[in-house]
């Protein structure tokens, strides 16, 4: 939609500052009027010859008001017109002085809206309101690029990914053609294993879309409850590993997506589960509440990792020290997930390496307000014992 074009800030502070210099002036003139010339009378009166009073010569002519005014109007018209003049000349460069940060800052925002993310206004001088305004730009540029590349990232490796099924699917059906004797079952088997990879692609993608875009319910929940349920599910995963899952710890109210939050423990346990040591590994899965947050701790025995390696594990399709190709390997986007679902609910996600070999995995989460006082009379809740 097209506008009209306007008067711009600058002119418009130009003829502010000029406007109220002249009101000044004009309000000191007025002050001189009102408590200085009224004091001047408005005519003297000189005797005439003959009448009482007359000194026989006339004295000195004295000035009255009108004389007063006569002389000094043009003077005062005159100042004021330079008084206009300098505050127009003035208020200009002043005003340009003043709005310069500012021009700055939309020179970076046209380079921003062109697409160039990379700019930055970096403003000199003291803290001031324009000062905090170029800096906050330069965190939301620095945010803005940062996102977009992890963005481009994520499409370039999601594609990718998905394209690794489907290039596995034509490749198996090219060899079907190809050999029409070919036992059909193991076709069969072989695509659907294929298949399946790609669905859980496709459905963890769309969860992390999903925790990005915080598009869900919250509701209260118990990360206690929440983190049994995860270490129950996947138990038989676990027996046929000879893995062993402890769980621990206090009630933990949280606010948040029950579903969310489930998948993000679930995704903590199958990952301590599946980089672990076979037939010997422990996972540990404890819960803590503190007064402003709760925290998730999913711990595991393992291999010994590289400080490098644990700080690139939350990036997506990143599946450790080698690419896991089981019947439960995951798509590399576990702890991905893990880190989009902690931020959605304005948590924290933190992995350290264990010195014996593994990894801890902490998610702290804000803690759920405290209840509302019981009305008087009425029966206080059932809090469940563990």
């Amino acid at each position: 939609m097209d506008r009209e074009p306007g008067l711009s800030v600058r002119l418009k502070l130009t003829l502010s500052y000029a406007g109220f210099l002249m009101l000044a002036g004009g309000l000191l003139l007025a002050v001189v009027w009102v408590f200085l010339l009224r004091y001047v009378p408005e005519e003297i009166y000189f005797p005439e010859r003959g009448e009482p009073g007359w000194p026989g010569t006339p004295g000195p002519h004295v000035p009255d008001r009108s004389d007063l005014v006569a002389a000094f109007g043009p003077k005062v018209a005159a100042v004021l017109v330079v008084l206009l003049l300098f505050g127009l000349v003035g208020g200009w460069v002043l005003a340009g002085s003043m709005l310069a940060p500012l021009q700055r800052i939309t020179n970076a925002t046209r380079l921003a809206a062109n697409g160039s993310l990379s700019h930055r206004i970096h403003l000199e001088g003291r803290q001031d309101e324009f000062r905090e305004l170029a800096d906050a730009f330069d965190t939301m540029l620095a945010r803005i690029e940062s996102h977009n590349a992890e963005q481009q990232r994520f499409a370039a490796n999601a594609s990718h990914e998905l394209r690794t099924p489907l290039a596995i699917t034509q490749t198996l059906l090219d060899v079907a053609r190809s050999d029409p004797d070919r036992d059909p079952g193991e076709l069969v088997d072989r695509l659907h294993f294929v298949n399946t990879r790609a669905i859980d692609l496709t459905e963890a993608l769309l969860l992390l879309s999903r925790a990005d875009q915080r598009s869900f319910d919250r509701d209260h929940v118990d990360l206690s409850l929440i983190a049994e349920e995860a270490a129950e599910t996947l138990l038989p995963l676990a027996e046929k590993r000879g893995i062993t899952i402890e769980t621990s710890g206090d009630i933990t109210p949280a606010v948040g997506s029950h579903a969310l939050l489930l998948q993000l423990t679930t995704n903590l346990v199958h990952n301590a589960i599946v980089h672990n040591l076979p037939d010997q590994g422990t996972v540990w899965v404890t819960t803590r509440v503190h007064p402003k947050s709760v925290v998730l701790t999913v711990e595991n025995t393992g291999q010994k990792l590289s400080p490098q390696l644990v700080s690139t594990l939350v990036e997506p399709f990143q599946r450790g020290t080698r690419r896991i190709r089981d019947d439960h390997a995951g798509a590399g986007l576990g702890l991905a997930i893990v880190k989009s679902i902690a931020q959605a609910h304005d948590g924290t996600l933190n992995l350290t390496r264990r010195a014996g070999g593994g990894l801890r995995v902490t998610v702290q989460l804000p803690a759920a307000p405290p209840p509302q006082p019981t009305v008087s009379g009425a029966e206080p809740g059932v809090r469940r014992s563990r």
